[in-house]
This record gives C-alpha cells, structure tokens and sequence, in this order.
C-alpha cells in the first residue's frame, strides 16, 4: 500500500485532484495530514534527539573462558 499524503493547507487545490490521478491504481490511497499539536521535536537542538538513542549489539556474547589451540591439517 501506498500513501499519498496531501498537508492540509493544499486540501482544497490538490486533494480531488490526486484522487482523480491515482484512480486507477489500487495500491494508492490519497489522504490529508491531519496532525495537530506542536512538532515532538521542537525545541530540541539539531540532532539532540539522536544523541539520547542508544545502539546495542544484539549479537550473544562470546562465551567466557579460555579455548584449546586449534592446528590446521598439515
């Protein structure tokens, strides 16, 4: 599924208009963003945000202790 967003502020010039586009093609949807509310991250110097994120490694852990040498077949 694919989605056409339209903001709202171009609701009236380009909604109907899109529809009208993408009429034959069923895997487009024409919507309007209807968001409201201040932007989460507003206020917040560039890129903070991604500083607080944390990466892990999901890989296990290698396990403890000490191994055998291994020789190769001469």
């Amino acid at each position: 599924m694919i989605y056409c967003v339209v903001p709202r502020e171009l609701e009236a010039d380009l909604f109907d208009r899109m529809v009208e586009y993408y009429k034959d093609n069923p895997n487009v949807t024409v919507i309007v963003d209807r968001r409201e509310g201040p932007d989460r991250r507003e206020g917040q110097e560039d890129g903070s945000f991604r500083e607080r994120r944390e990466t892990r490694d999901r890989r296990r852990k290698r396990a403890t202790g000490t191994f055998l040498e291994t020789n190769a077949p001469e």
